[in-house]
């Protein structure tokens, strides 16, 4: 009954939205940096989400650590407009950099995919879902690196003195600053093509939303074609490492050799303001009980305050936020959210605005309709749901532009309750798993999803990193999953949270 079927929903926008998508939000570019970092270097590379952020990603170039609601899931980074070299004293030469290629790079994917699907829990319909996606491309690329004995060279250079102001700014905001030392760059300008186009039969509406430019091909059938132009010079993928400043010196180290090091050292605490996460200043002993005895020999043990558990107590904290909040604040919340979620920027926009100490916002569209609700709060800024909608878009954000179209669409089919128990019945059980292993969906959890909502449920998980059988209920549990699933989980909650009367 379940189908790998991915919904080819990359266009997805609602008319009366007031969106602003553009070529730097597509999943094409997404789909193909993803496979890109993949085949180049495995984990230790990250893969560029937008086209914006291929432009100002560059070799020596800072990013900036966004500010995070939870220990579940991460951000990626933020590019700034510095590089490393910005904060050093100044010097006319450079230490040489060791590059690879040219190299040649080509993918073609070729699907067709056939559901059929037995609508028997409402109807006695047969529904027949067919689908076909071809996407192809080809670039030329290099990897460009700084080693690490070139590496030292550059750290003879001191930092400024005094330093710049905006470092002193971020040095007060206690984030931490990583270093870009790899990179992926284009040396042609490769055009990314994608076509899909699918149909239905059996009286039951096309599950996927056909684009702006969609034409009809007959009856029940729609196809789409997307083409993207990527310049010369862009970066598909990156490596980092952590910048750390002590004193006059500085010093890159790999993010995972030391998790405890920051770019900053320590500012001295002065209480808890609604700029630090709650998360982090309570203990595990507060979230989840009392400490655990020592497992026994063999077993696997979860870092402390980081298991399912934990994971599921931390949303409910959430959840009765949202249950406080009055049945006109929910609505705009539940309806605006959804008009962005074709609109990464937008998003991002009213993460950015929400988290100013000060009010301010002259944002447009759904985000300045949030923020004109919240106005009205007593206290705003410094209120609860403020913090509930960071939790709320930061676990969104997480996911990528298919998962946010998904979204919008299981929002608008009210499928949220049937797939936050689905999610649950993968994350529960495999949530402690640090290795590949195979698990089977559970039937009784996809069946009121029916044929539309199955197809949509299928992309929403496969996008997470699941390994999807056609046609089986059977997976494969992947660490990688582990952290867009859970954002994905708190994303289900929260949104089917704000229906609830």
């Amino acid at each position: 009954m379940f189908s790998e079927v991915k919904k080819f929903a990359k266009g997805h926008a609602a008319t009366d939205r007031d969106s602003r998508s553009s070529a730097q939000n597509m999943p094409i570019f997404e789909s193909l940096s993803k496979i890109v970092a993949k085949e180049v270097g495995g984990k230790e590379m990250r893969h560029v989400k937008c086209v914006d952020h291929a432009s100002s990603v560059k070799l020596y170039s800072l990013l900036l650590e966004k500010k995070s609601y939870t220990k579940f899931w991460s951000q990626d980074e933020e590019p700034i407009e510095i590089s490393l070299l910005d904060i050093l004293e100044p010097s006319s030469s450079l230490p040489d950099t060791e590059v690879k290629g040219p190299l040649t790079f080509s993918d073609t994917v070729l699907k067709k995919l056939k559901v059929a699907v037995n609508v028997g829990a409402v109807v006695d319909t047969n529904v027949s879902v067919a689908a076909s996606e071809s996407k192809k491309s080809t670039l030329q690329y290099q990897i460009v690196t700084v080693p690490p004995p070139k590496f030292e060279e550059l750290r003879k250079r001191k930092l400024l003195d005094p330093q710049p102001s905006y470092m002193k700014q971020y040095r007060r905001s206690g984030k931490n600053l990583y270093v870009v030392t790899k990179t992926v760059e284009l040396l042609n300008s490769p055009v990314l093509s994608d076509s899909s186009s699918g149909g239905v039969s059996g009286g039951v509406s096309f599950p996927w939303n056909p684009a702006t430019k969609a034409k009809a091909e007959g009856e029940g059938q729609t196809s789409r074609e997307t083409a993207l132009t990527l310049q010369k010079g862009m970066v598909m993928a990156y490596k980092k490492k952590l910048l750390v400043c002590e004193n006059s010196g500085w010093s890159v180290i790999e993010v995972s050799d030391d998790k405890k090091k920051k770019t900053f050292e320590e500012l001295e605490f002065r209480g808890i303001s609604r700029g630090i996460p709650f998360a982090s200043l309570i203990s595990a002993e507060m979230w989840c009980g009392s400490v655990s005895p020592i497992p026994p020999i063999g077993s696997i043990e979860e870092p402390s305050g980081q298991d399912f558990k934990c994971l599921e107590k931390e949303v409910f904290m959430n959840m009765e936020k949202v249950a406080l909040l009055s049945r006109n604040i929910r609505a705009v919340m539940f309806t605006n959210i959804q008009a962005m979620l074709g609109d990464r920027q937008a998003l991002q926009d009213l993460m950015d605005t929400l988290d100013q100490e000060k009010p301010l916002g002259h944002l447009s569209g759904p985000g300045a309709t949030i923020l004109d609700e919240l106005g009205r709060i007593p206290g705003y800024p410094h209120v609860d749901p403020v913090d509930l909608i960071l939790y709320l878009l930061e676990a969104i954000m997480v996911l990528s532009d298919t998962q946010h179209a998904l979204l919008a669409q299981s929002m608008e089919k009210r499928i949220l309750p049937c797939q936050r128990e689905l999610v649950r019945s993968i994350l529960e059980p495999n949530f402690k798993y640090p290795w590949w292993i195979p698990f089977t969906l559970d039937s009784k959890l996809l069946t009121p999803l029916q044929g539309e909502g199955v197809a949509i449920t299928s992309g929403l998980l496969q996008e997470c990193g699941l390994r999807m059988e056609p046609n089986n209920p059977r997976s494969t549990w992947d660490l990688e999953a582990k952290e867009p699933l859970s954002a994905l989980f708190a994303s289900l909650c929260l949104l089917q949270q704000l229906t609830e009367a």
